[in-house]
């Protein structure tokens, strides 16, 4: 995930003429349940010469879940389920629905509309002279 992260700043970099990359916000849903200080210290890692001295910072996105046959939505509270059923909505976010149903109207009939995936928010740097 780190080198995937690494290899599209380099080229929005390059695509926006950057001469250094100062800047990276990296979004990370909830349900990914990604470790902070393990990924940061891969991007560390795979840091270029571009990004030598970027600042990454690491937002989270929280999981909000949406019934589809009530409406109703709500906000997942990860801290509050079960160790294997954390771990198993961590490898196959479609597992929630054997887990978990609408506080509402009590169906597992719901959408995930938030807290899934990981995406760049922002990359910023200072532009090539000329």
């Amino acid at each position: 995930m780190a080198e995937g992260v690494i290899c599209t700043v380099n080229s929005i970099a390059e695509e926006q003429g950057l001469q250094d990359v100062t800047e990276v916000t990296v979004r990370i849903g909830e349900l990914q349940q990604v470790d902070y200080e393990i990924f940061k210290f891969a991007l560390d890692q795979q840091r270029t010469p571009m990004m030598s001295g970027a600042e990454f910072n690491l937002e989270t996105v929280p999981a909000t879940l949406m019934c589809r046959v009530c409406g109703e939505k709500w906000k997942l509270a990860p801290e509050d389920l079960r160790k294997e059923v954390s771990e198993a909505i961590h490898f196959l976010p479609e597992m929630a629905h054997v887990y978990l149903k609408c506080p509402k109207c009590g169906s597992p009939d719901f959408e995930i509309a938030e807290g899934r995936g990981v995406w760049l928010a922002s990359v910023k740097g200072r532009r090539k002279n000329g």
